[in-house]
């Protein structure tokens, strides 16, 4: 199957899930995630952000005060359920349908940009992740939070040999190696937290020219 229609497929996946997401999510959200989330939004600078994979807006009571969010989902009843959840809380969010695979924004147009949970569906995460080092400034930041493969002897086969099964009931690949998939990328890795062991991590990187500028200036 082509990038396409692997594209579509997860598309129609989420939005067949979207009116049980937050229900499916309700343990794990309260006894964990949440934490999580305040952590990483406690790291991230005010400015223009990018949410990649906003969901049904999980993130929104997270966001820094003052700071011009565009947050954008490969699922429409996703979006719905986040635009629902802006209203509720009072935000303005620049929400938009959008595959971060192919983003519509111009070079350098974030100083941030914020993924939770979501490079475990993109389906060719390394041209995703590459997309955010286009749109994020040089000297930008780029937050991932994200479950990844356990690398350990048993659980990490058993981790490869469900994941067909885990796929095809929630959308999500539960042996992503998205440390691995960082570099291959070309990011600058900045530091990697583990959060739960090996399984969840927090990790924070840059675009590939954070140390240079991407427009050098013309001779003189």
């Amino acid at each position: 199957m082509d990038l396409a229609s692997l594209t579509q497929v997860t598309r129609k996946r989420y939005n067949r899930i979207a009116p049980l997401y937050d229900l499916m999510e309700t343990f794990v959200e309260r006894a964990r995630f949440q934490k999580w989330r305040a952590r990483l939004w406690s790291r991230v600078r005010p400015g223009r952000i990018l949410e990649v994979g906003v969901g049904t807006g999980k993130n929104m009571p997270y966001y820094p005060p003052g700071a011009q969010v565009t947050a954008i989902d490969l699922s429409e009843a996703m979006l719905a359920r986040a635009r629902s959840r802006a209203r509720k809380l009072g935000l303005d969010v620049d929400l938009q349908w959008m595959d971060v695979q192919s983003l519509a924004f111009p070079d350098d147009a974030f100083d941030t940009a914020v993924a939770t949970f979501v490079f475990c569906s993109v389906p060719d995460p390394i041209r995703g992740l590459q997309e955010l080092a286009r749109v994020v400034k040089p000297e930008g930041d780029i937050w991932l939070l994200e479950h990844v493969r356990v690398d350990r002897p048993i659980i990490g086969p058993l981790m490869d040999l469900l994941n067909p099964l885990v796929v095809r009931m929630v959308g999500a690949n539960i042996n992503r190696r998205t440390v691995e998939n960082v570099r291959r990328a070309g990011l600058t890795l900045v530091s990697v937290e583990n959060l739960s062991g090996d399984l969840v991590k927090l990790i924070h990187a840059r675009p590939p020219q954070a140390q240079a500028s991407r427009h050098p200036a013309s001779p003189g």
